[in-house]
């Protein structure tokens, strides 16, 4: 019989013991044992060497109470099977070689074939799953089509998003096109994680808060929505987004199970915008980690009465842990959740 765990429970917005809890990027560099590790390979090498990636998925269990485990991986890791040229400049992030402009650039792109592109990924799934079974669940996860379309046309991090809204306004026909591909790859990577035996997935749309919601509805709705669709009841989907204040009906739209609320707007005010039948995953702003304890634990008290003990709770930060983040303070807040919720 499978174990029945808490945060799969809050998935399905069940009733839980107390408030399950993990961290965007809780495997990563706030950890001395993952610094080690890093200081001896490069980022890519460590996402495809499976006993690394596992290694490194399991650091911060090993360290905190945490109630899921998230692979490590990147949203970028798919695009060298469509024929992008993707490297991690040190300091800088992601570099895309060979931006998509054009139409013929769009064309040009092939379909991912998981087996062939990502195999290491299957294999740190698999070997994650045998060690952590009974103690969490593992998540895997997907940039959702927006931002692994922006990081494709800006050829890596943007400000002002000048190529993605160029060709969405100038060129609609390719945008559409193009997303059409994006959307059928990440269909592809996030079923063969699942088929791997991830048991929930995390659709990232890190910079979907740039658009207006017009926008979102005319060129992103149509394709996230597609995506979360293809999935259909095999896990639970927690469709997350930044600086989303304006987009989250059309997040809940566009689909998912639970939905990820960054800390610029309250769990009890997000909740009543998505709708009482769904779950909703934050909202710690990452910065109170770097807090006295006694602060982080009113701030988590506070997250968890705007949440007001509802079921289809999950704790999270409201984006991903800073680097420099006390470790310590991690604890402080996993064991203030737990401590704070419970039932």
């Amino acid at each position: 019989m499978a174990p029945d765990y808490r945060f799969l429970r809050a998935c399905r917005r069940e009733p839980v013991d107390r408030t399950p809890v993990w961290m965007m990027r809780q495997a990563g560099r706030y950890l001395a044992e993952y610094r080690e590790i890093r200081a001896q390979h490069s980022f890519l090498e460590m996402c495809r060497t499976p006993e690394l990636a596992a290694e490194v998925t399991v650091q911060p269990l090993r360290r905190f109470d945490f109630d899921a485990a998230i692979i490590f991986a990147d949203i970028l890791l798919p695009l060298p099977g469509m024929g992008i040229d993707l490297t991690f400049a040190a300091g800088e992030g992601p570099v895309i070689g060979n931006p998509v402009r054009t139409e013929a650039d769009v064309r040009a792109l092939t379909p991912l074939t998981p087996e062939e592109d990502v195999p290491f990924l299957a294999e740190a799934i698999r070997l994650v799953r045998r060690e952590i079974e009974g103690r969490a669940p593992l998540i895997g996860f997907s940039g959702a089509p927006f931002t692994l379309a922006s990081y494709v046309l800006e050829g890596g991090g943007s400000k002002n998003f000048v190529a993605t809204k160029t060709l969405m306004y100038a060129q609609p026909h390719v945008w559409h096109l193009f997303m059409d591909k994006v959307a059928d790859v990440i269909v592809s990577y996030l079923r063969y994680q699942i088929a791997a035996g991830v048991q929930a997935v995390q659709l990232f749309d890190s910079w979907v808060g740039i658009l207006s919601p017009g926008d979102y509805r005319e060129y992103v709705l149509p394709y996230s929505q597609r995506v979360i669709a293809s999935l259909g009841d095999s896990v639970p989907v927690i469709h997350f987004g930044t600086d989303t204040a304006t987009l989250l009906p059309l997040l809940r739209e566009a689909g998912g199970d639970v939905y990820g609320v960054d800390w610029r707007l309250s769990l009890a005010d997000a909740w009543e915008m998505i709708g009482p039948d769904a779950g909703v995953q934050g909202n710690l702003d990452p910065i109170v980690l770097f807090a006295p304890p006694e602060v982080i634990e009113s701030r988590v008290q506070a997250v968890l009465d705007s949440a007001g003990a509802r079921a289809g709770h999950i704790f999270n930060l409201g984006h991903g842990v800073l680097p420099s983040t006390p470790p310590d303070h991690v604890g402080v807040m996993v064991e203030a959740v737990h401590r704070l919720s419970a039932r």
